[in-house]
């Protein structure tokens, strides 16, 4: 019979002082955002804040009267797909590399983490200049395919290309625990299966695959949460919503509406629509995708 350990602390508010500084974190940099969004969403005021009138749920009618603002739903949607599939398929197929590597396996692995030192604003200038259509040497290598490219007037491109910049900005960060899943699977269990004549490809959807689906559970939802949230200053330094607000994603759609158009109240409604439909993937993926995982 198990026995059950727990810790018994000698003070009743020790426990409660230990987690103090985590819970004023929280409390200061979460919760107090979010009520003060709450708020103002159901508000509308000037630029300036010096006139606040309360409208109710007036900001979120119109929301959903913008057809604008609809179509950013569409953008971020396909987005996030594009960001979490792709970023995930290629930090694996780069961890499965990086793990059978044996010779300067270190020098290999440190080039592939080094992308995610690079600050978001930096990563979307840096494919902005690869990829610019007067001045960007891939840009050049594309058109001497005799292939056009143009981000700053095809959706298409420019959508391209944060996808790239944003996948390229966290590969790193994937890369890192799917090496370390794939490092913490017992090589006797990979070797027997190579015994019994299983061949590479077979022995990793058999064996590697779902042991990594904690790993892989775990990184879908951190790769959808910062689709939604972190990739603004990608799209604010590569395309800045354009053309047109074709790559205006819900998190740039709150920025521009709220410190541009100046439509605070809007922007507010639009922050708390953002924060319940992360909020709503995160449980759906835990309620559904979770079941799936071996642990």
């Amino acid at each position: 019979m198990a026995v059950e350990k727990r810790v018994v602390f000698k003070s009743a508010w020790l426990p409660w002082v230990l987690i103090a500084p985590q819970v004023a974190i929280i409390a200061i940099f979460f919760f107090w955002p979010a009520a003060q969004a709450l708020l103002q969403s159901v508000q509308q005021s000037d630029a300036f804040g010096t006139s606040v009138e309360f409208v109710g749920l007036d900001n979120f009618r119109n929301l959903w009267n913008d057809a604008s603002y609809l179509e950013s739903f569409k953008t971020t949607a396909i987005f996030s797909a594009l960001v979490a599939v792709m970023g995930l398929s290629l930090s694996l197929t780069l961890a499965i590399f990086a793990d059978r590597v044996v010779r300067g396996s270190g020098i290999y692995r440190t080039f592939l983490i080094w992308p995610y030192a690079v600050a978001p604003a930096v990563a979307g200038v840096l494919w902005l200049f690869m990829f610019a259509p007067s001045i960007g040497i891939v840009s050049y290598g594309i058109r001497q395919l005799g292939m056009g490219w143009d981000p700053l007037l095809n959706s298409n491109h420019a959508m391209a290309l944060i996808v790239m910049a944003a996948v390229w900005k966290q590969i790193s960060y994937n890369f890192l625990f799917f090496l370390a899943g794939l490092q913490s699977i017992p090589k006797s269990l990979i070797e027997a299966a190579a015994m019994d004549g299983a061949r590479p490809w077979r022995r990793f959807w058999t064996i590697q695959f779902p042991l990594l689906s904690p790993t892989t559970f775990f990184l879908l939802v951190i790769n959808i949460v910062y689709a939604f949230f972190d990739t603004f200053a990608i799209v604010d330094a590569a395309t800045k919503g354009g053309p047109g607000k074709d790559t205006a994603i819900l998190v740039y759609k709150v920025y521009f509406d709220g410190f541009k158009a100046m439509d605070l109240g809007g922007s507010a409604a639009q922050s708390v629509v953002l924060m319940f439909i992360v909020v709503a993937l995160t449980v759906v993926q835990f309620r559904f995708v979770e079941k799936k995982v071996n642990y």
